[in-house]
């Protein structure tokens, strides 16, 4: 059962309208700079975001979780899953819009994001999850090619 209410819709540049300008503002205002790592990763923000992710809400997940990214310091692995996550979410919209190159592309992005980051959850997230979902999604924009 979610735990957020879902988007009225599931916005697609050029296909649809976009959301109100404060649509997400109360989830988005759950992160913030100055919290650590820990709250983050516990911030309904940062939750929404893979229950978007899940649902098919890819600019959703995007918009929830891009204060999460901006809160975390440069460099550090729970930035890099974020940026990762958002990454992921922008592959898999770019593939709803028919453009697999693009998503291609992103999905390579998010391999090299994930690169090192180590079988521990970061940010409550395996990085081994995203990227089996990244490699599905990979295999969707490249249908020919191998696993």
């Amino acid at each position: 059962m979610a735990r957020f209410a879902p988007p009225a819709h599931a916005h697609v540049p050029g296909a649809n309208p976009r959301h109100a300008e404060d649509a997400f503002d109360a989830l988005r205002h759950t992160a913030r700079p100055g919290m650590d790592a820990g709250t983050l990763a516990q911030s309904d923000a940062w939750r929404a975001g893979w229950e978007f992710l899940d649902g098919g809400y890819f600019w959703e997940a995007h918009e929830v979780w891009e204060p999460v990214w901006m809160a975390l310091p440069g460099g550090s692995p729970e930035r890099r899953m974020v940026r990762a996550a958002i990454q992921a979410a922008n592959a898999a919209l770019k593939l709803e819009m028919g453009r697999p190159r693009a998503a291609a592309r992103l999905c390579a992005m998010v391999e090299e994001l994930l690169h090192g980051l180590g079988p521990n959850d970061v940010m409550g997230t395996d990085p081994a999850w995203l990227r089996a979902y990244v490699r599905s999604l990979r295999q969707r924009a490249n249908p020919g090619e191998g696993p």
